[in-house]
């Protein structure tokens, strides 16, 4: 696990670094200190993505894959697009526990961010798609999210001269461009535009005095209690998979029994009840929190996390001083203007 190396190598790094722990809380700590051990810890959002599994993105790509991100017709009903469960406008995420799906259903599962996820490990709480193409597809066929079919959705697009044309610019070099691997590669391509680079905490890395003491406290006890084991890297999180309840389970509301997480996907006794890290880019507009979505305060969210992941019943101090820091990783939120889509034709499917 690339993360876990991370982190104990920068274990080592914070052992030089004892005057954190020994600094009184009502004090705020040496910000230089705690900048140095930060950017050994995270790292800032990248203004751009150029390129992924090392192939370039195109600007044919991204336009192509803003129109599918919007388009309802994706869905069998006409009526979800990608942007219903992953709003650019609230923080990449729809803000309720469970997201509405085809005929009202409710998914499983809280909506993760769709901001930054291109630097996450892998995609879905239970890691289960490898990349931002492999999940694309996965909402599309879902019976509870849109119910569509691959070759529904290739026959939709195609009737639609505009989509044939700019699937066709997105990709060049292919004889029959429109089909159902290049739509989610598409999406990919889009999505890798939604980072929210340039946050108070990024501009304190590269050497602002942009946070306060409040916040310069929380990012210490950050750092101190332990949090920082699984919600480092870019992302502060998104990188490895950890038991939800390392030492103390929370209750059935906010970890349902019958949701075992990871194991769903490897089949292994020890993946129960495992789930990837959650990012924390954005996390004070992402409420709900945790894939039960049954938790509305960043406070409450954190004094869970003390107790069941780090054995740290925080007062009420430091939760305060955490969720304040959590605050500062709010970015520049992406500008996405909702394009103007091609209109169907008597050959585009219906709605049912």
């Amino acid at each position: 696990m690339k993360l876990r190396t991370s982190v104990l190598a920068c274990a080592v790094a914070l052992a030089t670094s004892a005057s954190l722990a020994q600094a009184p809380t009502a004090a705020a700590p040496d910000a230089a200190e705690l900048r140095g051990v930060a950017q050994a810890l995270f790292a800032p959002v990248p203004t751009a993505v150029a390129e992924v599994r090392g192939e370039a993105i195109t600007a044919e790509q991204v336009e192509l894959g803003k129109w599918l991100f919007f388009d309802p017709r994706l869905s069998r009903s006409h009526v979800i697009s990608c942007n219903t469960c992953h709003n650019v406008a609230t923080g990449g995420a729809d803000n309720v526990p469970t997201s509405i799906g085809h005929g009202w259903q409710k998914g499983p599962r809280n909506s993760p961010t769709v901001l930054n996820a291109v630097f996450n490990i892998a995609q879905f709480w239970d890691g289960r798609a490898a990349d931002l193409k492999e999940q694309a597809k996965g909402p599309v066929q879902a019976s509870v999210e849109m119910n569509n079919t691959p070759d529904r959705v290739e026959a939709t697009l195609r009737s639609m001269p505009a989509y044939v044309a700019a699937f066709g610019r997105a990709f060049p070099r292919e004889r029959d461009p429109v089909n159902f691997e290049n739509m989610a590669r598409a999406l990919e391509a889009f999505e890798t535009t939604l980072t929210t680079p340039d946050s108070r905490f990024d501009r304190f890395l590269a050497g602002a005095d942009s946070l306060d003491a409040e916040e310069l406290r929380g990012l210490s006890l950050f750092v101190e209690k332990g949090c920082i084991a699984c919600h480092a890297g870019v992302n502060l999180g998104g990188q490895a998979y950890y038991p939800f309840g390392v030492v103390e389970r929370p209750g059935a509301d906010v970890l349902p029994p019958g949701d075992k997480g990871r194991f769903a996907v490897t089949q292994t006794a020890s993946d129960e009840y495992v789930f990837r890290a959650a990012p924390l880019r954005n996390v004070a507009l992402t409420a709900p929190y945790f894939h039960s979505g049954q938790v509305w305060d960043l406070r409450q969210a954190v004094a869970i996390m003390g107790s069941a992941q780090l054995g740290h019943e925080l007062n009420a101090a430091e939760v305060e001083s955490i969720t304040r820091f959590l605050h500062t990783l709010t970015g520049n939120q992406p500008r996405v203007a909702n394009p103007v889509l091609p209109a169907s034709t008597a050959a585009t499917p219906r709605p049912e």
